[in-house]
């Protein structure tokens, strides 16, 4: 009853001249480093970027994304990186821990965030990850929130463009009915005339 991670969308193993892959990228959604999802471009710190999600995972009891939570939860790394810069990343561990090191679990964070720079010569060796982790080395290095979480707006804005959309048609029709109006009202405009009734028009003998 001890279970352990044994994968979490490992890179396939390939020639060491081989650097780039051309055909279909292998791997799972929200574990790949940015450089091999979007340019097929195939290092070793591909799977620490991986390491650095599941990490993730690990200290906080959840998915990486879950889409029932609050908007600013549902991508775990946004999250993480938020609860970061407000200096409230022990917000991220797992409610179920009702005891635990807090030095210990800001040092995943910190290793995490280290993980999945966006920039794979910013991640550390998986060497130096596991002494981080254990203790033996001090967390070090430039942390800086990647610009793939900065630039990319995850948000649906589908609905925003919806209502804008109405918003301007109704303008627009109300603008057409006023000016309308104005033409039918002006200086030697015709006259509108009234409805007739029927009854009120004389018969003929």
């Amino acid at each position: 009853m001890c279970p352990k991670i044994s994968d979490f969308g490992l890179a396939k193993l390939y020639d060491d001249k081989e650097t780039h892959i051309s055909t279909r990228v292998a791997g799972t959604i929200g574990y790949l480093a940015p450089e091999y999802a979007m340019r097929g471009h195939l290092t070793e710190k591909a799977d620490i970027f991986g390491f650095g999600i599941v990490a993730l995972e690990i200290l906080s009891g959840r998915p990486n994304s879950d889409n029932s939570l609050e908007d600013d939860k549902i991508y775990l790394l946004e999250w993480a990186w938020a609860l970061h810069e407000n200096n409230q990343s022990l917000d991220l561990v797992d409610p179920n821990l009702v005891e635990f090191d807090e030095n210990e679990a800001l040092r995943i964070v910190g290793v995490a965030l280290l993980c999945t720079q966006g920039s794979p010569s910013m991640r550390p060796p998986m060497s130096r990850v596991v002494a981080m982790l254990a203790g033996d080395i001090e967390v070090s290095g430039v942390i800086t929130r990647p610009s793939y979480l900065t630039d990319w707006d995850f948000r649906d804005l589908t609905s925003s463009f919806v209502t804008e959309s109405i918003q301007a048609s109704t303008a627009s029709e109300d603008n057409d009915n006023h000016n309308q109006n104005r033409i039918s009202s002006g200086p030697g405009a015709a006259p509108i005339l009234s409805p007739v009734n029927v009854s009120d028009i004389p018969e003929e003998r």
